[in-house]
This record gives C-alpha cells, structure tokens and sequence, in this order.
C-alpha cells in the first residue's frame, strides 16, 4: 500500500466504495489484490465535483477533452489481466483523470502514462502528486507507446483501438526461460459500435498469444 495523503473529506465515501468493491465481486472480479487496491483508490477525486455522487457508481464519467474515467468493473477487469507483480514496469496509454494509474501504483508497480491531450494531462499529474503517486506522464502519441522506458512487463489501453499497434508489441519484455515472465499487453479492439477485449502475451522475439476477453465499449485510440 503507498503511504498516500489522507484528505479530510475521503472518511465519508469509505463505505461507498467498499460496497463498489463488493459488487465488483458479485460480478465476477476474483483478484483479491485487484479488488484491495480499488478499495484503496478515493474515485471521488478523479471525477467532477458535480459527479462526485457517482463517483462509486459502476458507470464511466465524463472528465472532459471526450474523454472519460473508466467503469470501475473496466478498470478491473483491464489490471486483472495484467497479471502484475511488485515492481513490474508498466505502460499506461491514456493517462486521462489518472485513476487507472492510481490503481496500479496501488499493486506496486512502476507506471509510465501516456496522454494525447496535454490540457487533461495537467491536472492530472497535480492530483496524482498531491495523493502521493510517483507515476511518470508524459503528453504524446500513446500508439508510440514511451521507447526511452521500454521495455515494459506490462502495457494497457484504456481506449478503443481499430488495430494492435506495432509499437506497442515491441515494447513488451521478452520471456527467459527461468528469469521472467514475456510481457502483456491488454487494449479494447474494434470499432466505434464496440470492442473486443484482447491481451497479447509475449513468448518469444516475434511470437505472442492472443487471447479474447469479452465485449467492452471505450472512447476512441487516435493515433498519429
């Protein structure tokens, strides 16, 4: 657990979010780590003031620039298939209200974030700061994924990509034998009518697998 800033008006929304992780449970989220570091994470923060009665909702929100904060059963079920160890180096494509980058910091891991709207990304980084998260962001193109950082355990897209990037594969470390595991990259692919939930598992210099996980629907990835 981060040693965090404890803010004064968090007490209040404690026992929201419990019943948010409890229902998380119900639907079907079984990584009790996963579901700890939700627990951990204040949402009210990462949204609107105006939304702040939403905030342990399991719905997504707005959060401006067309973006939104992810449906925590999204957010969920995306770090679940991370797999993540302490210490795993992660990349973030789509930093947006930073709640996501919250929850993976909350598993220990080392997170790099990637946003395309540099006026989103500023307050972001400001809130991540105040609450104690040592997160490194940046404003760019995310289908690039961050080449000065790679290579990464672990990559997620919090947006609804049309195609993998060929970046973003590469970026993943490489398997060997007995030392590490290969890297995982979960990111939505489709259309804007919905995407397919797909986590690529790297086992060798140009060899992955491809798994689907079920039908989610994100804002769009735009890339270039």
């Amino acid at each position: 657990m981060l040693a965090r800033l404890a803010l004064p008006d968090e007490r209040g929304y404690d026992r929201r979010r419990a019943a948010l992780v409890e229902a998380l449970r119900t639907k079907g989220i079984v990584d009790e780590r996963v579901l700890d570091a939700v627990h951990r994470v204040p949402r009210h923060l990462f949204v609107w003031d105006s939304q702040r009665h939403l905030a342990y909702h399991d719905v997504a929100l707005p959060i401006g620039h067309g973006q939104t904060i992810s449906q925590p059963f999204t957010v969920a079920v995306q770090t679940a298939l991370l797999d993540l160890a302490p210490g795993d180096r992660v990349l973030e494509i789509g930093t947006g209200s930073g709640y996501q980058a919250a929850v993976l910091a909350e598993l220990g891991a080392r997170v790099y974030s990637v946003e395309r709207h540099a006026d989103l990304l500023a307050p972001t980084e400001a809130l991540l700061q105040t609450l104690g998260y040592r997160i490194k962001t940046k404003a760019g193109d995310g289908s690039l994924g961050w080449p000065e950082y790679a290579p990464f355990d672990a990559i997620v897209v919090t947006a609804g990509a049309v195609g993998i990037p060929d970046a973003l594969r590469r970026q993943l470390v490489t398997p060997i034998s007995g030392v590490r595991r290969g890297g995982r990259l979960v990111i939505p692919v489709g259309d804007a009518s919905g995407q397919t939930m797909r986590r690529l598992v790297r086992t060798g210099a140009d060899t992955f697998d491809d798994e689907a996980y079920g039908d989610f629907r994100f804002v769009p990835f735009v890339q270039g």
